[in-house]
């Protein structure tokens, strides 16, 4: 009676020649097999397929990829632009009220002998005075309006106002050219300022006060309301 181990160890050394041998027993023994295992082909079109998806996969994401670079760069472009054209913007404003400063320094005796010789004593004439040195030496234009406040925004009643705008290469600055400014009057002009711009829908780029006489409680006003001030009678730092 032989062993299970004995029957094993001979179908080991037997099968391989049966196999070869009996085309029948060759056909039952792969259809068993198959049963287990998948066949080779299958097994190569499965793999096939998986490598397929992929390759999808990543050509798809890779496009995803492309797609989100692009908006980024487009968007980095458009900030690039964008910065460019604020550091334009700021650079005219800083050498208009560079040349502002600068002419106000420069021009102080020019405003004394302005005031010697023609009596310069009025508001108006001081502010025809700083118009015409502005317009001759920083080459702004500087335009004097007036209008009427209906509804007593400035003031609290209905009245007129009055506003100095200076314009160069589009920019917008409001200014209050005064031969005197006080702490009240510091708080008016930003008031006037506002109504100006609501009444016009647009925004003041700039708010300066051109005076000789700034009242020193009038000084950390202005630096609370934006306010800068070009005043070469005081020690103030332009």
């Amino acid at each position: 009676m032989l062993t299970t181990q004995e029957i094993k160890k001979i179908i080991i050394k037997e099968l391989p020649a049966i196999l070869e041998e009996d085309p029948e027993i060759h056909q039952y023994f792969l259809q068993i097999s198959r049963r287990h295992f998948a066949d080779k082909s299958l097994t190569e079109d499965r793999f096939d397929r998986i490598l397929d998806e992929l390759k999808r996969d990543r050509e798809e994401q890779n496009r995803k990829w492309d797609s989100q670079n692009q908006k980024w760069d487009e968007q980095n472009q458009k900030w690039d632009e964008q910065n460019r054209k604020w550091e334009t913007n700021q650079k005219v404003i800083n050498e208009m009220l560079s040349d502002v400063g600068a002419l106000a320094r420069k021009h102080d005796t020019t405003i004394g002998a302005l005031g010697a010789r023609w009596g310069l004593h009025t508001e108006q004439a001081f502010r025809n005075a700083m118009k015409g040195i502005l317009e001759k030496f920083a080459k702004v234009e500087v335009l004097n309006i007036t209008e009427y406040d209906d509804e007593g925004v400035v003031f609290g009643r209905p009245d007129q106002i009055e506003l100095d705008i200076i314009i160069k290469n589009g920019i917008l600055i409001i200014a209050e050219i005064k031969s005197s400014m006080s702490k009240p009057e510091m708080y008016i002009f930003e008031r006037k300022v506002r109504y100006y711009e609501v009444r016009h829908q647009r925004k003041a780029t700039e708010m300066i006060v051109i005076s000789p006489m700034v009242a020193p409680n009038a000084i950390p006003v202005a630096e609370k309301l934006g306010i800068r001030i070009y005043s070469y009678a005081d020690d103030v730092q332009l």
